[in-house]
């Protein structure tokens, strides 16, 4: 099933579904379903900020249950399922280094990388980050990414085979760091007016 599929038939619960399971541990198109349910609601003049709202709490309730499979199963549990990802022994200490030099940063940015958004959270229950920590940079990431993701596929939601030749020509990463240059301009004009 396609994601613009599933936003058809569930509406705007579909902006958290894929970012709920992604962030979850299990590799998933969470991106493509927010871009998919932005585009709906723009073409069916639906809200953006219930795309957003439903995109976030789906982050953070995935990032949730990825933060305490990765406590309480700790690396054994993820080395086991790491193998059906393609994802060695190898991958995991570094990312645990990367991590432990920089859990904040990590949690916060996770959101925005393609494969770190799906196990960053179980990293951060690994090293027995402080939930409460763990729970504001997730957070913080998850409303940031929502807020982006979810504005550019509303702003390109009126011509879907745009989204997807741009999805094609410079990969998720690449859209998401579009947006976020889009974003980053905008408030910064917005900035700018207000002095």
């Amino acid at each position: 099933m396609n994601p613009t599929a599933i936003v058809d038939a569930i509406g705007y619960p579909a902006a958290g579904l894929g970012i709920l399971i992604e962030s979850a541990g299990i590799p998933f198109p969470g991106e493509v379903m927010l871009l998919a349910a932005a585009a709906w609601a723009a073409a069916r003049n639906q809200s953006i900020v219930l795309v957003i709202v439903f995109g976030f709490l789906g982050s953070v309730a995935g990032a949730d249950i990825g933060y305490y499979l990765g406590y309480r199963g700790g690396r054994p549990f993820v080395e086991r399922f790491g193998n059906v990802f393609h994802i060695g022994p190898a991958h995991i200490a570094r990312a645990e280094l990367f991590f432990a030099r920089h859990g904040d940063k990590a949690v916060l940015a996770a959101r925005f990388i393609l494969g770190l958004r799906t196990w960053g959270s179980m990293l951060a229950g690994m090293a027995h980050m402080p939930f409460w920590r763990f729970q504001v940079f997730s957070a913080l990431g998850g409303l940031a990414w929502a807020v982006a993701v979810g504005v550019a596929g509303y702003v390109l939601g009126s011509n879907l085979s745009l989204i997807a030749g741009i999805i094609r020509a410079i990969g998720i990463g690449g859209l998401v760091v579009v947006a976020l240059v889009v974003v980053i301009a905008v408030l910064a004009r917005w900035r700018a007016a207000r002095l």
